[in-house]
């Protein structure tokens, strides 16, 4: 089946594009697994080579990828922007850095040395989202491939010119062939890649359903995985919590890229002392947004990316104002051209709304109201996923005391939860398994090789 670009904007169709033909899956498959031996064997620093030229390529083509991104899956053209410059300092990161993470490791044993050495696995399969097309291609790709690995890269079907303009990135970086490669295929199709013996590890960032069905076949065939699913964020404002500042850093959060963010504040768990103020100053700021044209700065709002997601959307707001959700702001589609959906917010939303039990992916803030930090925390370890979460309070010992309890791979204390190419980044729980990023990011796709001489 062709795979079709779509301004979120205005519905308008982009371009069509044909799906990548079994000879030419196949043909890929091959090159990437005849390049994955020279490649590893390379110089560190003809690898990290690349890096730096990928990050000079991100940075002079910033302006039309950026637009690209936009026109094809809806993101504010300022967001887009930072997405390219994030880009290029994940492959900055990595080639400054990774001499020191690859080294050898000298250990103690009874052998007159022993050391762990770290080899590339060989062929990794990129199974990447819509959300962030640039960023999480490049996040799993750099540290892949200055590990010594080459990537294969199985893109979401809503943003195949994204998917080409990176491989095109690489191509002008004078990329080797066969060292990173685009697919244009189905999920189908890509559950074979995931099972051919050529790929040795495979790296997802998706859904949970795709999650469970690739991290069953990559066990079936005794292959590594990285799963980064979804989230359901929470953000606990306790009764001492900067009400201004945690009300604007949430929105921030909640409200960027139209929702559509694993990381998002998605669930506002608010001490009953302070739940009015804070409410009161969210509806402000999520009423001041403005939707419209994502080329256009004054655009404070951006559609979603697909006519499916608003309708899923729309029917977990209205299931959880029927289960007794008070809807403060927003709750409906907007009308006109584009899949946008107004500025929403949920409060005193409880166990059994979907607002509680499930992820929203879109531009709906939610509030749970709790009687103090006790219950705060239950609900904010109340739920399937553990990906990220946030806590603010004006003493930051408690609020530190309060996030090392929080089940989750990441919190922030009095700050935004955000990706960062130095820090760790991943889940536990349904939100996945292994990390990317951060020195742990370059591990996960390495044989960490115990070398004994005696």
């Amino acid at each position: 089946m062709p795979l079709r670009s779509i301004d979120p904007a205005t519905g308008l169709l982009h371009a069509t594009l044909e799906p990548a033909t079994a000879v030419g899956l196949e043909q890929a498959l091959a090159t990437a697994s005849r390049t994955a031996g020279p490649w590893g064997s390379q110089p560190l620093a003809t690898r990290v080579t690349l890096l730096r030229a990928l990050a000079e390529g991100l940075r002079a083509e910033r302006t039309r990828l950026a637009r690209l991104i936009t026109d094809e899956m809806g993101k504010l053209i300022a967001e887009a922007e930072a997405e390219i410059d994030k880009c290029a300092l994940v492959c900055d990161y990595y080639a400054e850095h990774a001499a020191t993470q690859l080294a050898d490791i000298p250990l103690a044993s009874d052998a007159s040395r022993s050391l762990l050495v770290h080899q590339p696995l060989g062929v990794v399969l990129a199974v990447m989202p819509w959300n962030f097309p640039f960023w999480q291609v490049f996040r799993c790709a750099a540290p892949a491939l200055a590990a010594g690995n080459v990537v294969l890269l199985k893109h979401a079907s809503n943003v195949p010119r994204c998917a080409l303009a990176i491989a095109d990135l690489f191509t002008a970086a004078d990329a080797p062939e066969g060292v990173f490669q685009t697919l244009l295929i189905d999920a189908e199709t890509a559950e074979q890649v995931v099972a051919d013996p050529r790929v040795r590890a495979v790296s997802l960032t998706g859904s949970e359903r795709a999650g469970r069905r690739v991290a069953g076949i990559a066990g079936a065939n005794l292959k590594k995985s990285l799963l980064e699913l979804g989230g359901a964020d929470a953000c606990v404002i306790l009764e001492d919590a900067d009400l201004e500042r945690a009300a604007e850093i949430g929105a921030r959060s909640r409200f960027i890229n139209a929702g559509q963010s694993c990381i998002a504040a998605k669930r506002f768990i608010v001490v009953e002392t302070a739940a009015d103020a804070f409410v009161a100053r969210l509806q402000s700021r999520v009423e001041a947004l403005v939707p419209g044209d994502p080329r256009d700065p004054a655009t404070t709002l951006a559609p979603l990316a697909r006519e499916d997601l608003r309708e899923t959307l729309h029917q977990q707001v209205e299931q959880s104002r029927t289960a007794g959700a008070e809807l403060r702001c927003g709750g409906q589609p907007l009308a006109g051209p584009g899949w946008f959906y107004a500025p929403t917010l949920l409060d005193r939303v409880g166990p059994g709304m979907p607002a509680y039990d499930d992820e929203l992916f879109g531009p709906v803030a939610t509030v749970i109201r709790v009687a103090d930090e006790t219950e705060a925390l239950r609900v904010a370890n109340d739920t399937r996923f553990g990906l990220g979460g946030s806590v603010w309070s004006a003493d930051a010992a408690r609020g530190e005391r309060f996030a090392r309890a929080m089940a989750c791979g990441a919190v922030f204390v009095n700050g935004l939860v955000k990706s960062d190419p130095r820090l760790p980044f991943g889940g536990i729980k349904d939100s996945g398994y292994g990390r990317e990023l951060g020195a742990p990011g370059i591990a996960e796709f390495l044989n960490l090789k115990t070398l004994w001489v005696g």
